[in-house]
């Protein structure tokens, strides 16, 4: 394989705004390059390990991970603290507990109709799904062979780039999250969140005051 690959590959996965797939690497590649280009699928994955171990070697603060079947560059697990008080996404803010209570059953138990849904948590769950919706973080894949044939829910490849996963596969075990609940960073950042969610609605509640007066 041709040495100058390696670095064309990680200007790539740099430049995508999203996880980019393998075989999107090699279209791009081949668009530019012709159809006869020596690098083949499947050797692509061994020049993105080669890069890793390069910045491993280096002690480099980031590495290309696999998320939702694509590549794409992240900061390693013990800078996530600096990273996320720095980067915290007013889209997460705005995912407010109920909504994280609807989508963690959605992924755990999926495919899920909504009465299901409903029974579990004991309350309407109408806005929580929609707002899921909304987000592209769950969709309709289907109805229920029971009575009244109910919309089926699981979620998306969105909502496994929204939470760092390559598969469900890679979902906490339901054993592992009462440990995550009660973690001490978990709980500090998600009281973070909430801090920062209160003051969003009363900003709105102040500006749609002004609007009324």
């Amino acid at each position: 394989m041709d040495k100058e690959y390696k670095s064309i590959i990680e200007a790539i996965i740099f430049a995508s705004d999203e996880p980019i797939k393998e075989k999107d690497i090699l279209t791009v590649l081949k668009e530019i390059d012709g159809e006869d280009i020596r690098l083949k699928l499947g050797e692509l994955k061994s020049l993105v390990d080669e890069l890793n171990e390069e910045y491993t070697a280096n002690n480099r603060s980031f590495r290309i991970r696999a998320i939702a079947g694509g590549f794409t560059f992240a900061t390693n697990v013990e800078y996530s603290k600096y990273v996320g008080y720095l980067t915290t996404e007013k889209s997460k803010r705005r995912l407010s507990q109920s909504a994280l209570e609807t989508l963690a059953l959605v992924a755990y138990k999926q495919p899920i109709t909504k009465p299901e849904v409903e029974s579990l948590r004991g309350v309407n769950s109408d806005y929580m799904l929609t707002t899921l919706l909304e987000k592209n973080l769950i969709k309709i894949d289907g109805r229920a062979e029971t009575i009244g044939r109910p919309l089926l829910y699981t979620t998306t490849d969105e909502f496994l780039k929204y939470f760092g996963l390559n598969s469900l596969a890679d979902l906490p075990k339901p054993r592992e999250i009462d440990d995550i609940m009660k973690d001490a960073d978990f709980l500090e950042q998600r009281r973070q969140l909430m801090l920062n969610q209160i003051e969003e609605e009363m900003e709105e509640g102040i500006e749609k005051n002004d609007e009324t007066e």
